[in-house]
This record gives C-alpha cells, sequence and structure tokens, in this order.
C-alpha cells in the first residue's frame, strides 16, 4: 500500500509548504524553474522539510531524465552507469541526477560526478542532512548553489495534517471523528518534519476505534521529536554555539532553553565542558568565582548523573548568564600565544633565569633579581617580559567593577612607590 506521505506529495513548488525562501514567488528556484533551467543545486536541511519532493518537481520541469542514488548504498559503478547514459537515446536531454544522503559519498565517488557537471550533460542536485561545507567535496560545491530548508512550522503543517486524514477517511471508506487539537498536538511533536507527521496521521487513522480519533490517540502515537539534535552532526555544533552565544548575552531563559536541549538528548558531558569553558572565556575577571562555582556545579552533575544533574547545571547556567562579563583573559592569552606563533619573543631576561643549580651564577643567571615580598605592598619595579617585547601589553583590564577595582588598587601601588 502506497504510503500516505507519497499519495499526497505536492506536484508544483505552490503546494511546497514552510519553504518561501526557497519555493515562494520571488524566489531564485522559482524564476529559473520558469526558464527551463535546472543548474546543480545542493539541498542541505532535516528530514521530512521537502527536499526530495522539490527534487522531483525540478525534473518534471526540465527535459532532463531523472536518475536516483542514495549516498548509504550507491557506489561508483552506480554512478557509471548513469553516466554511461549520457547522450544516447535513453537521456538525449542530458541527465538530472538526485544524490540522497551525499555526505556518505567518500571523495573518489564525489569526484567521479565532476567532469560530467562541467560540461553541463549531468545536472546533480544532492540532499544531505548535514552541513555540505563539512561533508561535500569543495569541488562539487564551488559548481553548485547551497539551499538551506528548514523545519516546518507547526501552523504550516495543520493543512498538511488536516489533508492526509481527509485522504486517509476516503482510501478507508470512514468518516472520522476527530476530537479538537488533534492535529495541533500532531504538528508540534514532529519536529518541522512533514513526512513524520504523515506518518503518524496514518498510523492513528489506521488504528482508529470506531472511527473516532482523540488527542489521547495523537499523544500516544506521535514522537516527541519537537527538538532536532545529533550528538555527532551539524546540530550539536549549532546547539553548543547557541548556549554559549545566549550566557555571553546575559539571557538566562535562551541559556536554559538551549541548556535543556543539551540534557534531553543526553549529552551531559558536552553541557559540562562547555559550561567550564564560558566560566573564563565569557565571565572570566568580572567574577573569578565563577569558575569554582560551575565546576562544583559540574561535580555534582557528574556524580548525581541525569535526571538530577539538570538542577546544578541549570543552577551553574543561570549564574553566568547572570554575571558581570569579561573576556580580557581570553583576549590576553590568545594575543601573547599570536606573538609566540609569530617568532615574537625574545630571551628570558637573566635575573628571572633558574638560579638553583651549580654554576647559574657564572652564567649570570638569577643575579639582580628582586623579591617582591621583600618590599612594602609585595611589589616592586623591574623588568619581567623579554628585552624584544620589554613595553607589550596583552591584558586590558575589563570595565567591570572588578576589574576596575584591581586596576586602581595597582595604580595606587604603583604611583606611592614611585613617590
Amino acid at each position: 500500500m502506497q504510503p500516505l506521505a507519497d499519495m499526497i506529495r505536492p506536484q508544483t513548488l505552490d503546494d511546497v509548504v514552510g519553504q518561501p525562501r526557497i519555493t515562494g514567488k520571488n524566489g531564485i528556484l522559482r524564476r529559473m524553474l520558469s526558464q527551463g533551467f535546472a543548474s546543480n543545486m545542493i539541498f542541505y536541511g532535516p528530514p521530512g522539510t521537502g527536499k526530495t519532493t522539490v527534487a522531483n518537481i525540478i525534473a518534471k520541469s526540465t527535459d532532463k531524465e531523472l536518475f536516483k542514488l542514495n549516498g548509504t548504498t550507491a557506489s561508483i559503478s552506480d554512478i557509471r552507469e548513469i553516466v554511461d547514459k549520457i547522450d544516447t537515446f535513453l537521456a538525449p536531454g542530458g541527465i538530472l541526477l538526485y544524490l540522497d544522503e551525499i555526505q556518505y559519498f567518500n571523495k573518489k565517488q564525489q569526484q567521479s560526478l565532476l567532469e560530467f557537471m562541467e560540461n553541463g550533460k549531468l545536472t546533480l542536485i544532492a540532499s544531505t542532512t548535514e552541513n555540505p561545507y563539512f561533508y561535500v567535496y569543495p569541488a562539487i560545491l564551488s559548481r553548485s548553489t547551497v539551499f538551506e530548508f528548514e523545519p516546518v512550522g507547526a501552523k504550516a503543517i495543520i493543512p498538511v495534517i488536516e489533508r492526509g486524514f481527509a485522504k486517509m477517511s476516503e482510501r478507508m471508506g470512514i468518516g472520522y471523528e476527530i476530537e479538537k487539537g488533534v492535529a495541533q498536538l500532531i504538528a508540534e511533536r514532529c519536529g518541522g518534519d512533514v513526512r513524520k507527521a504523515l506518518n503518524a496521521v496514518e498510523l492513528i487513522s489506521v488504528s482508529a476505534v470506531g472511527g473516532k480519533i482523540t488527542v489521547a490517540d495523537a499523544d500516544e502515537v506521535s514522537q516527541r521529536s519537537a527538538v532536532k539534535y545529533d550528538r555527532d552532526g551539524d546540530s550539536h555544533f549549532d546547539v553548543m554555539s547557541a548556549l554559549q552565544k545566549s550566557i555571553r548575552g546575559s539571557d538566562p531563559d535562551a541559556a536554559v532553553h538551549y541548556l535543556a536541549r543539551l540534557l534531553t538528548a543526553d549529552d551531559m558531558l558536552a553541557a559540562c565542558r562547555r559550561l567550564l569553558v564560558i566560566a573564563s572565556e565569557d565571565i572570566g575577571l568580572a567574577y573569578p568565582q565563577a569558575i569554582a562555582i560551575t565546576k562544583a556545579c559540574v561535580d555534582s552533575a557528574l556524580q548525581l548523573g541525569l535526571p538530577e544533574a539538570r538542577i546544578p547545571l541549570a543552577q551553574a547556567a543561570i549564574m553566568l548568564a547572570t554575571a558581570p562579563k569579561s573576556n580580557s583573559a581570553i583576549c590576553a592569552i590568545d594575543a601573547a600565544m599570536a606573538d609566540i606563533r609569530n617568532g615574537v619573543a625574545g630571551d628570558i631576561p637573566r635575573h628571572l633565569r633558574d638560579g638553583h643549580y651549580g654554576g647559574a651564577e657564572k652564567l649570570g643567571n638569577a643575579i639582580g633579581y628582586k623579591y617582591p615580598h621583600a618590599y612594602k605592598n609585595n611589589w616592586v619595579e623591574q623588568q619581567y617580559l623579554p628585552d624584544a617585547i620589554k613595553n607589550k601589553e596583552y591584558y586590558e583590564y575589563g570595565e567591570n567593577k572588578t576589574e576596575q577595582a584591581a586596576k586602581r588598587y595597582w595604580e595606587e601601588i604603583k604611583r606611592n612607590d614611585e613617590n
């Protein structure tokens, strides 16, 4: 029996939902197809967002012969078999190859397409759920236009679900009595995946008792997958980035939201590591205790495990988001490391070198060193940086209260010493 998702698959761009930037009236794809032209394209986005559907529509609007391959199962011999049909009566107008899951093709397999993409006899439409800039061979990328498909919003999916129920009613010969809220629930639970929503419609329709479809049935059948997350995929880095940027931007609500995504996906270790980084990178010297508090929360979380671990980790995330911010530490170390990499260093001043060995004095090492604790306020003027960069300033005091207090403290001590 034909799956419901295939039965009501859109046949024109007007029927595609949730991708206005790609299929909208002023979109470049629509304008391109209106001229009967199709170029090499890469469709990037999560499952069930219309990538295969749009590829089928493009194939129908051109005079090219459509062939389909899946990167998980296809081989170079499959590619050669398709390429052999170029310039034959089987494909007089050329070939349009739809390659699903291109990220599973290795470099050699992807390279085998280049010659025919170059001369225009083969038009490639490749789809991937992973970031193509990480997984697609650069030469393929340079010859293609990347279109990003986004998860479809619940509002756009509801009409599709309603059409699905109507089609199932026709197919099953049953006039379903659908409780209010069923379509909304399925649309919210499918995670922006239209195919998943229609699979839920099909299952709940087939299993309906007495033609009644209730919210309870929808709750049982629909999958809780509203959050797109793959521990090994591109979305992992997007969530981690969003967590750090939300904390850096002092938004505790967003910080808790992205932490919840990580924990819901059981990726607690990644959350722990990132919170420790944030404590020093984004809060740093504005609130030096932040790293100790974060470490205590992380240690508690690791001892507790989920679900209880969510509590100390939320405490850390909210504390970091609401704490004063300073990136002076990372700026200082990055500037210093950049000088080291570029050869800007110089010899360590002799009075700072190790003098705890026989012969050190003959070499002039450690001679003239002034022990700060022997002086008032535990400070004395002397050179610490190498001669080549003796006036270099890597650290700049942040504008926060803590660092400004430290700045005033040292300015006062050094001023008094000069007097």
